[in-house]
């Protein structure tokens, strides 16, 4: 028993301390295969956080609410701006009434203008009356809203079918001003037929001839003019007659114009790109030449390069006269002007105040506030032609109207920039404000066509038939409240 108690122990101690070799030899191990191969480090475990309490929550919240920007006060009026916009334009009446009420606004003014600078030379001139030219341009604003209205309800199958009619109208119209007895020269121009009493202009139809004409014709030739022969006839020669004529009679500036409706009926109808170029480059040639050949263009075209530097004190009728006197007449009108009817330089100071110039005399009386407006509301008009063309399914009506666009909006351009000193005078009168009988006329007749293009719009019709509905049930309404 003895001897058996003592060999174990013994026989245990060399186990042990065996293994315990074994054992560091392990962390070794694992040490030598760590350095031939390192373990990818575990990511960190993120700590679990207690819940904030109520008070930390609340001072959370108010240290991120201070970091955050505040929405500006407009911001929930711009967006029920936008939302309203949005509503009125997707109407299908919407550019109707764009172009009728920016029209019946420049009419109007025009009539108050004409008014307050006429007054002196119409009493004057022998007329025994202030309002003369006031009346005359009443009656002749009268007729223009007449046709307008016609003009509305013709169909645009219509307009396609008295295309070729108007246009030879317009250019025998035009032809008519050389024959003896008929024509008549006003200050230069042989632009006139004068039959009794009456005058007119036949320059201002055959812009809405020549527009109708290119808009049917360019419209047909769509997709076809591939060759030299098909792209130019019969569109240059009838281009080349209504300019020539307008020329022959020594009106550069309103041939101006035909060309530039021209260039935009022929860009909009996809007219091919070197034909485009080769006519809009002849064209220029020829404004060139006539200008170059003329001693008055050519000095009216230098005062505008030399800032007006050649008028002196002496000269009153030099070449920069009216145009210093349209500057004077703006700088003198300031912010708010210096009141309706109170101008000085209608007071024979400033040529052709009610007429070319008109638009100085609204710098001077309404001021440049006055101005501004007269500006946005041809903007206006200029925004709801734009959207005739966008939103019409018609190649026709697209041309036509881009041709009504470079007429209306263009020629108000040219005589703001006339008035303001950047352009030569060309006796270009302002569209709708500028006193003239055949302009005012013709003025409305051609927005009496753009009228019949929008109420073409998809929805114009439905909407228009609810209008009148509407409308009936009002007077009936009325009408058994009167009886009662």
């Amino acid at each position: 028993m003895g001897r058996q108690s003592t060999a174990k122990p013994g026989a245990r101690r060399p186990t042990s301390s065996a293994a315990a070799p074994a054992k560091a030899a392990a962390p070794a191990k694992a040490a030598g295969t760590a350095k031939a191969k390192p373990k990818p480090a575990k990511s960190a475990k993120p700590k679990r956080t207690k819940p904030a309490t109520a008070s930390a929550r609340t001072a959370s919240a108010t240290a991120t609410a201070g970091r955050t920007r505040r929405p500006f006060p407009g911001r929930g009026l711009l967006r029920a701006i936008g939302a309203e916009y949005s509503r009125v334009s997707a109407h299908p009446l919407t550019t109707y009434y764009i172009i009728l009420i920016s029209v019946v606004a420049l009419t109007c003014l025009g009539l108050v203008m004409v008014l307050s600078a006429s007054s002196i030379t119409s009493y004057d001139g022998g007329e025994g009356s202030s309002f003369a030219y006031f009346n005359k341009q009443a009656g002749f604003a009268g007729v223009g809203f007449a046709l307008l209205i016609a003009a509305s309800f013709v169909p645009v199958t219509m307009w396609k079918r008295l295309a070729w009619w108007a246009m030879g109208l317009g250019v025998l119209m035009q032809a008519a001003v050389f024959v003896p007895g008929l024509g008549k020269a006003t200050k230069g121009n042989a632009n006139w037929i004068q039959i009794g009493g009456f005058q007119l202009q036949p320059s201002e139809f055959l812009k809405i001839a020549l527009a109708v004409w290119l808009g049917c014709v360019l419209a047909n030739k769509f997709g076809k003019m591939t060759t030299f022969s098909h792209a130019m006839i019969p569109v240059v020669p009838g281009i080349a007659a209504a300019v020539g004529l307008v020329v022959a009679g020594n009106d550069l500036g309103t041939a101006l114009v035909l060309m530039a409706m021209a260039l935009a009926c022929l860009f909009i109808g996809a007219f091919p790109g070197k034909y485009f170029a080769l006519l809009a480059l002849g064209l220029a040639a020829l404004t060139a030449f006539f200008v170059f050949s003329s001693e008055n263009r050519l000095n009216r075209l230098t005062t505008v390069l030399t800032g007006h530097a050649d008028q002196s004190a002496i000269d009153v009728t030099g070449q920069a006269w009216q145009s210093n006197h349209g500057l004077f007449s703006l700088a003198s009108g300031g912010w708010l002007g210096v009141g309706l009817g109170a101008s000085r330089e209608k007071w024979s100071w400033l040529p052709e105040a009610h007429n070319d110039f008109i638009f100085a005399i609204i710098g001077e009386e309404l001021g440049l506030v006055g101005t501004l407006a007269v500006i946005l509301v041809f903007a206006m008009l200029a925004f709801g032609l734009i959207r005739v063309m966008m939103r019409s399914t018609s190649l026709f009506v697209k041309i036509t109207t881009a041709g009504l666009f470079a007429w209306l909006i263009g020629q108000a351009a040219i005589n703001i920039g006339v008035v303001a000193g950047l352009l030569p005078v060309i006796g270009l009168p302002l569209p709708f404000v500028s006193y003239g009988g055949s302009s005012i006329i013709a003025s409305l007749l051609a927005v009496g066509v753009l009228l019949s293009f929008a109420r073409t719009e998809e929805g114009a019709a439905e909407a228009i038939r609810a209008h009148k509905d509407r409308v009936r049930s009002s007077f009936g309404v009325l009408a058994k409240k009167v009886r009662k």
